[in-house]
């Protein structure tokens, strides 16, 4: 990480921290984390998009300190949506700009692509597939088990049940074999004071619970759902237990996902990966990223 700096900027009305790579003048690589993680998830990536000219930047995603609470308690996705947007608008990205997301950061980056798709070249959404495949997903038992977590962040017990030992075994479900004690240590750091645990759980209160949805955000909101208009390479861990690819791709198939993403999109099933497979396997997620992203 020695070629990864900390840098704060204020888009959306936010105060985000960030880490970055690369110098400014390169395109635009914005790179998105989801729950329970933090931006030194990309820890990987960063220097290898760095290396390719890219200008790799990190945010913490609203909420997870250092970025700031925001006042409005907004955690639904049009929010991260927006975010996302303003990020790029922060970084004078261009039209070259790529857009990279993960868990949350996944729903965000489909968002932001349909919202704003003359901001992005291109994008990578990693771990979450699109809205339709979810919901699909959802329709299964086996899903609905893996997804307790969910329905336990609705209620007042999570605040008191969401610890380091909980957070760990989210990560040692999710990424069977996978050392996670230093990405537990760094997400704990980052959900340390009882509001930004509040705002992290937020964004699951949020999922389920369109009241607590602003209408500032409808039109971001409405773009998660809605055909993304760039080419788009979605990767799944073969093992992922937190969204099993038995839920949406039985045997592997990936044909219904590339039926909801744009002309051109591809989909693959990393094997010997779970949920956090851009950490397990960087090597080798990285070329498949790098290829993407830089293919004509």
């Amino acid at each position: 990480m020695d070629d990864v700096r900390a840098r704060a900027v204020t888009a959306n009305g936010l105060e985000f921290g960030c880490l970055e790579a690369g110098a400014d003048g390169g395109p635009l690589a914005l790179c998105l984390h989801g729950f329970p993680d933090s931006a030194h998830t990309w820890r990987h990536l960063l220097p290898e998009l760095a290396a390719a000219g890219y200008h790799a930047v990190a945010p913490f995603m609203r909420g997870y300190a250092p970025t700031a609470v925001p006042d409005d308690g907004a955690y639904q996705v049009g929010a991260l949506v927006a975010d996302a947007v303003a990020l790029h608008e922060a970084f004078g990205g261009g039209p070259d700009a790529v857009l990279i997301g993960h868990d949350w950061g996944a729903f965000a980056a489909y968002g932001a692509v349909a919202h704003a798709p003359g901001r992005w070249r291109r994008a990578v959404t990693l771990a979450v597939p699109p809205m339709a495949s979810m919901l699909t997903a959802f329709a299964r038992y086996e899903q609905l088990k893996r997804s307790f977590y969910m329905f336990l962040f609705q209620t007042p017990l999570a605040e008191a049940a969401v610890n380091a030992e909980f957070v760990a075994g989210l990560w040692r479900d999710w990424s069977p074999g996978y050392d996670a004690a230093d990405d537990v240590a760094r997400v704990m750091d980052c959900l340390a004071e009882p509001a930004n645990l509040a705002a992290a759980l937020g964004y699951y209160r949020a999922m389920f619970d369109p009241r607590r949805h602003l209408d500032r955000y409808a039109a971001q909101q409405e773009a998660v759902s809605a055909p993304a208009e760039r080419p788009l390479l979605y990767l799944h861990g073969a093992d992922d237990g937190c969204v099993g690819a038995d839920a949406f791709a039985p045997g592997g198939d990936l044909t219904a996902v590339l039926a909801h993403l744009p002309p051109g999109s591809r989909a693959e099933l990393v094997p010997g990966t779970g949920h956090f497979l851009h950490l397990e396997r960087p090597a080798e997620v990285n070329r498949l990223i790098l290829d993407w992203i830089t293919a004509a």
